[in-house]
């Protein structure tokens, strides 16, 4: 069984946010954001097991933008069988889990969804980019998606977003997608959308009004 450090923070709603971090971040990261974000919500925040220089990751990278996906699978398949042993250990809902990913982060959980459809219901991806195509494409069922790309992300070719949007929405997902005028960084603007996309699933899995 694969082991990720880890955080972990009991919500009061049936809803986890799995938070996976980008590029040198680590299980803290992300943590008081989603918190913001999610309120009520449970986080399960690991940290990446793969180490650049220093920097943890999910999955390495031969050179910028550059992946082997061999690894890809490996590591996404560590990922999925971690979560359903923190399922069980921390007692949660398996139907009732949203990855929320930033940059690497959001690179593993559309992974995730791509080669384990099922593991996550849905997924924030936050400056994603295209890393694994398998054939043939799962089918995801109308998983609801967040794709939050920038305008001006220079660490990535243009169209990449739009690229990934279009490859989760032929393998069945419900994608809403949002260009930023923005750059690799999160801004406030992005903050105010996730937080109210997640109302709205919070407010499903309770069977609440969302706020707007």
């Amino acid at each position: 069984m694969p082991e990720f450090i880890h955080q972990f923070v009991k919500g009061t709603s049936p809803v986890t946010i799995l938070a996976l971090h980008g590029t040198g971040g680590d299980e803290n990261d992300l943590l008081p954001i989603v918190r913001s974000l999610a309120p009520g919500a449970s986080v399960l925040s690991p940290r990446g097991r793969v180490s650049e220089r220093g920097a943890f990751r999910f999955f390495a990278r031969l050179a910028p933008g550059v992946f082997d996906e061999k690894e890809i699978r490996v590591r996404a398949a560590e990922l999925a069988e971690w979560i359903s042993s923190a399922v069980t250990e921390h007692g949660l809902d398996p139907a009732q889990i949203y990855a929320l990913g930033y940059s690497n982060g959001a690179n593993i959980a559309t992974a995730l969804m791509l080669l384990h459809p099922g593991v996550v219901k849905g997924a924030v991806l936050l400056r994603p980019m295209a890393v694994i195509r398998p054939e043939p494409l799962p089918a995801l069922a109308d998983a609801p998606v967040l794709l939050v790309a920038g305008n001006q992300d220079s660490t990535m070719q243009a169209g990449e977003a739009d690229k990934l949007g279009r490859m989760l929405a032929e393998a069945g997902a419900a994608v809403d997608f949002a260009m930023q005028d923005a750059g690799h960084e999160l801004t406030p603007q992005d903050f105010t959308l996730v937080k109210r996309w997640l109302a709205e699933r919070l407010a499903q899995a309770t069977g609440s009004p969302a706020l707007r």
